[in-house]
């Protein structure tokens, strides 16, 4: 089955929310090297739009390798490079590994010893994903900040609000709480209306590298 993309331009409005046509939106896309962010870079440059692939390096080139299963190590680098240059969008690698241990690792360690139980994914998305990583899409003049999170970001009375996503099995409302208001304006999710069985035909559609690759686990 051939999954059909929705229009990203009416004349009035783009996919996005933005009042230009896609070719004049630009959008940085935060890839992982998985599944799921390499099918919104690859949808976003096949709706028109101008997309720049942003991969961040959190940790050790060489523990990096040998760490399985986990968001943004070795083989994600290369991973999301390999789709980059397929669909044919820029690909730059930052490096975090500093403000990732101090704000995320070492975070863990003390409000562990503290006695509480962190959660370092949601803190990772309040300060290396949505905050340095945003400010670093601001620097590149792009409109938004797309990631692969299945999440719906919806248009309320008193600004965007956060939904849970329409596959309740991968919903991830629950890791993205502590979003600020700030951050959603700029933040779009292109999956959170999609199901992962049809994201993985994408994949399949697009013919992306990682079309098989297993979820992360982090």
């Amino acid at each position: 089955m051939t999954y059909e993309l929705p229009p990203a331009w009416d004349g009035r409005v783009n996919s996005l929310g933005f009042a230009k046509p896609p070719a004049e939106t630009r959008v940085v896309a935060a890839m992982s090297g998985g599944v799921d962010s390499s099918v919104v870079a690859a949808m976003l440059k096949a709706q028109g739009y101008d997309v720049i692939g942003i991969t961040l390096q959190l940790y050790d080139h060489g523990a990096a390798i040998e760490k399985k299963g986990a968001c943004c190590a070795g083989q994600d680098i290369h991973d999301a490079r390999n789709v980059s240059d397929q669909i044919g969008i820029p690909h730059y690698v930052l490096d975090y590994e500093s403000k990732f241990r101090e704000q995320v690792m070492e975070d863990f360690a003390d409000t562990y010893l503290a006695g509480s139980t962190p959660i370092p994914c949601i803190r990772c998305n309040q300060t290396v994903k949505f905050s340095d990583l945003l400010k670093t899409a601001r620097d590149l003049g792009a409109d938004c900040l797309a990631t692969g999170h299945y999440i719906r970001r919806t248009d309320g009375d008193d600004g965007p609000e956060l939904h849970r996503a329409a596959d309740a099995s991968r919903d991830q409302s629950y890791f993205l709480f502590a979003t600020t208001a700030e951050q959603l304006d700029y933040l779009r999710f292109p999956l959170g209306d999609l199901p992962k069985t049809q994201v993985r035909e994408l994949a399949d559609q697009f013919n992306l590298p990682v079309a098989s690759k297993p979820d992360s686990q982090d």
